[in-house]
């Protein structure tokens, strides 16, 4: 057995000493996007320090909680809180919990992010559905030997954002009357924000969302055969003719305003599931 089987065959014995379920559905909530527990009815939680191997989530609006449960009547597991490459994890800390999920039966992934606009058609507290992505993280998580009973060694990336769920996410926008983007979504290090050079290359390269998340949850998600869907939340515009400093605070109340119509897209998703 690898070390990777022994370490996530650790961590599940620790979940299995309170739950027995199968999860079908995983989500993971970004900057400012933890709204959606409010509708979960919790059976079960994990503090990520009670969980082998699992990081720590030193971002301020990063709860840090595994949660397990059920919404719109469907056993759900979600990560209230994620890593991030600039909080100095590896790649494989960063997307070790999206293996956890699969593990547990995860076969739909839900994730949400607070990102910036780039492209000048999007406003402040839109909400975008990722399409497709860009990864400038100048890292991979599948990068080292290949743990192939996970997934293999060359996994196709030609739909990494499952078109079905795409479908019904545009469905229950336009059933709830929330106006939503269709775009790509580029990731970058971080943690500092972007230069307007920097803005203007990556505007280049086809992103009309710039983030630093999400690409290698994804990457994961994929390797292992899920099918995901990921919604970004404008909080910031970033447009490099009139760019102004940013405010983080303001960066998190626009997520937290805009957030309510997030939750309703995934909460409308995970009942058609």
């Amino acid at each position: 057995m690898s070390n990777l089987l022994k370490m996530l065959n650790e961590t599940l014995d620790v979940i299995r000493t309170k739950t027995e379920k199968d999860y079908r559905i995983g989500i993971i909530l970004g900057t400012g996007l933890g709204g959606l527990v409010k509708d979960m009815e919790i059976e079960y939680e994990f503090d990520y320090s009670e969980l082998p191997h699992f990081a720590l989530s030193t971002v301020e609006s990063h709860h840090g909680k595994l949660l397990f449960g059920k919404i719109e009547g469907n056993d759900v597991v979600v990560m209230q809180g994620r890593f991030h490459f600039y909080e100095g994890y590896s790649m494989k800390e960063i997307t070790y919990p999206v293996r956890v999920m699969k593990m547990l039966g995860v076969k739909f992934l839900l994730v949400s992010n607070a990102g910036g606009g780039m492209n000048p058609l999007f406003k402040l507290g839109d909400l975008m559905i990722i399409e497709d992505h860009i990864n400038l993280l100048g890292d991979n998580p599948l990068i080292g030997k290949n743990e192939n009973s996970l997934g293999p060694r060359f996994p196709d990336m030609s739909e990494p954002y499952s078109k079905a769920l795409i479908e019904l996410a545009e469905k229950a926008a336009l059933d709830n009357k929330i106006k939503i983007q269709k775009g790509v979504y580029v990731a970058v290090p971080g943690p500092s924000l972007e230069t307007r050079a920097e803005y203007r290359f990556l505007r280049s390269t086809g992103a009309d969302v710039v983030g630093m998340s999400t690409v290698p949850e994804n990457i994961v998600a994929n390797h292992m055969g899920m099918q995901t869907l990921g919604i970004s939340i404008i909080t910031d515009e970033c447009f490099p003719d009139a760019l102004k400093p940013i405010d983080v605070t303001k960066i998190i109340a626009t997520a937290n305003e805009a957030e309510p119509k997030m939750t309703t897209i995934f909460k409308e998703v995970i009942k058609k599931l």
